[in-house]
């Protein structure tokens, strides 16, 4: 048994103390912030309660192996709601003033009478499309997410060495490209592009290997898990400390403790003050940071022994920023399904704003918009809605910050007013403004104050080629043993799956396992037996 200090209770670091813990080792996690969850947490007002980051249930198998893996179920744990339709998009159309909808149904057959309603024989390459996906990722599941590249033959078995002629192309070729080449319909495209975003980046920089999102809604469909996304943190939560982990919050880490073995460093513990500045030390045998990595390194580290020291992240690609705005509206909103994208007719432009050399908030914004009330009634009072919208912007903290009832920055205000416009004019709510009882914004630099987020950006390094699978900062340091990483920041990289599948990968470098796929699951005696 190893005693174990966790930096960061969001999703990453509260499963690496689940996990760790029923492994039979002494766990603490240190939160700087007053509750947990992270960039997963939740905003509560005036009978409103608002997930205020990720709200899209993606990869399940994920979910279920992680639960399984803490001796429980997703069944269990979860009560997910299959939603139908997954979601809808909404295509700018200049001629009409407004926007042309499409609504994406649950199941592959549905998605293959979609496209070929709107670009005859494009159901058939759909069809060849998902297949490529589906096999896509099933490879990535096996040999590339749950891979900690601890050894060089995890990348050379049979199977990969197989696939090398199909994967190649896969890697250097870009997803807007591939896509391109088999639908001509643009609102096609962007259904299939847009899921980079969810990766952090841009379609056009992106892999085509990441096609394989489409699989996840358009072949598995898309669920909810009632509670909303803070009902997972409460979950995974509740299963770490049941297990024996120890959660401080209002626990700052300053510095991890380092001491010298040898010709090598080795973490000792974390240094942290509580919420009245009062300095401690918690020992530890391992240190495992699931705090932001640039923070992580930079700060908490002295310079000689940083493995991503700050020259390593000039070279880096960011992933977006975003400007969250959560609204409470007055009065029912059934244009609006649970999910729906908004896209503007000029797709290069929106994402030029964002990643280009010269960025700014683009203006107008394609944005994603979750109405979580129309499947949960108890994430609002009676007769009322709940609306999270999601601009991506550039990472970039100069933006500003958000604040409630219009009381944020200047400039994500002002994308606020004109997303809130946008969504008015486009799917036909002509009165949406005036029916905001609860308004409340997030920008940029509360993601930097809040999270330590590198540049203030929402999610992380953006997933292009250089920055994806063995290309992506490492989870363990190679100066100080014993120092090792989790989260989106790190390998695998974003996203709440990715986060669990991150928190699988410090179980095996405490284990000495090298595998390339998932740890197998207890027996479900052994797990009622832990």
């Amino acid at each position: 048994m190893s005693r174990i200090v966790v930096i960061g209770a969001g999703i990453a670091g509260l499963a690496v103390a689940g996990l760790l813990s029923r492994d039979g080792h002494e766990v603490t996690v240190l939160e700087k912030n007053a509750s947990t969850g992270g960039r997963a947490g939740r905003v509560t007002k005036d009978g409103f309660h608002f997930d205020a980051g990720p709200s899209w249930y993606l990869m399940p198998r994920v979910f279920d192996h992680f639960f399984r893996m803490m001796g429980t179920t997703t069944e269990e744990q979860l009560d997910l709601v299959d939603l139908d339709p997954g979601y809808r998009v909404f295509r700018e159309n200049h001629a009409q003033g407004r926007a042309d909808a499409v609504t994406v149904r649950p199941g592959r057959q549905r998605a293959i009478r979609l496209f070929e309603s709107i670009e005859p024989g494009a159901g058939a390459r759909l069809a060849r499309y998902l297949d490529s996906a589906q096999d896509s990722g099933t490879m990535a599941e096996r040999y590339f997410l749950y891979n900690p590249y601890t050894r060089l033959s995890s990348l050379t078995s049979a199977e990969v060495l197989r696939s090398l002629p199909r994967l190649l192309p896969l890697l250097t070729q870009r997803l807007d490209a591939f896509a391109g080449r088999r639908f001509r319909a643009p609102v096609l495209r962007q259904i299939l592009g847009y899921p980079a975003v969810f990766l952090g980046t841009d379609p056009r920089r992106a892999p085509s290997l990441y096609h394989l999102m489409s699989a996840l809604d358009l072949d598995d469909g898309v669920r909810y898990p009632r509670g909303g996304f803070w009902s997972i943190v409460e979950r995974i939560e509740a299963l770490a400390v049941a297990a024996g982990t120890s959660i401080r919050t209002e626990a700052t880490a300053t510095r991890i403790r380092v001491a010298r073995g040898g010709r090598r460093h080795r973490a000792t513990g974390v240094e942290w003050t509580d919420a009245d500045g009062v300095r401690h030390v918690t020992a530890a045998d391992v240190v495992v940071s699931a705090a932001d990595l640039y923070h992580t390194e930079t700060t908490l580290l002295p310079p000689a022994l940083q493995t991503y020291p700050e020259r390593w992240w000039r070279r880096r690609v960011s992933g977006p920023g975003a400007v969250l705005v959560m609204l409470g509206v007055r009065g029912s909103l059934d244009a609006l399904p649970h999910h729906s994208l908004f896209f503007t007719a000029d797709w290069d432009a929106n994402f030029d704003a964002i990643f280009g050399r010269s960025p700014a908030v683009p203006s107008p914004a394609s944005v994603y918009v979750c109405r979580p009330s129309a499947t949960d009634d108890s994430v609002a009072p009676p007769g009322h809605e709940n609306l999270f919208v999601l601009i991506p912007v550039p990472a970039d903290p100069a933006i500003g910050g958000g604040g409630s009832d219009g009381g944020g920055s200047p400039a994500v205000e002002r994308a606020a007013d004109a997303a809130i416009d946008l969504i008015a004019t486009w799917a036909g709510i002509p009165d949406l403004r005036d029916r905001i009882v609860v308004r409340e914004t997030t920008g940029p630099s509360d993601f930097e104050t809040g999270f330590h987020s590198w540049r203030g950006g929402m999610l992380g390094p953006a997933h292009i080629l250089s920055q994806s699978a063995m290309f992506r900062a490492g989870n363990a340091s190679r100066r100080v043993d014993g120092l090792i990483y989790a989260g989106g920041t790190a390998t695998p990289g974003v996203g709440v799956p990715m986060c669990l599948i991150s928190a699988e990968l410090v179980l095996k470098r405490l284990r000495g396992d090298h595998s390339s796929g998932p740890l197998p699951e207890p027996s479900p005696q052994r797990a009622e037996a832990c």
